[in-house]
């Protein structure tokens, strides 16, 4: 009876030890490029697809951006084995170069501590004012 006991422990424990959970970024990976974008035609969101390539539930804790600029959303149920999910990002389209960081916390133990930098990446443009004063100029051919 001991012996069933210790090895039902033994063989419990792992299975544990073995139970990962891992990510793998789907299509655009971990950066993704939002090229050159207007302000006015586009909305910035933009989403990483991850599937759960382990063997145990996936759990994304918290995911941080470095300013306030960009607006992250995680999953907030866990990811099953398998199964896929996605974060959300949520750009405020200042003009200018876009570089941001985010940095997801996560079980995953294919990453060192769990966490994964995602990078966002391109540059937004305004479309030039039009004067509606000005006066066009035409060209004749001759």
């Amino acid at each position: 009876m001991r012996k069933n006991l210790l090895l039902s422990l033994a063989l419990l424990f792992n299975v544990v030890l073995l139970a990962q959970p891992k990510i793998e970024f789907l299509n655009s990976g971990t950066t993704i490029d939002y090229g050159v974008v207007s302000k006015d035609s586009d909305d910035g969101l933009r989403t990483f697809e991850f599937k759960n390539t382990g063997n145990a539930p996936l759990i994304i804790t918290n995911v941080q951006s470095t300013c306030g600029c960009t607006v992250p959303s995680k999953p907030n149920a866990p990811i099953m084995p398998g199964k896929t999910g996605k974060i959300d990002v949520k750009y405020n389209m200042a003009p200018g170069p876009i570089r941001k960081t985010l940095t997801v916390e996560s079980n995953a133990s294919n990453y060192e501590g769990g966490r994964i930098p995602l990078k966002i990446k391109g540059e937004v443009v305004q479309k030039p004012a039009t004067n509606l004063m000005e006066k066009k100029k035409t060209i004749v051919n001759q």
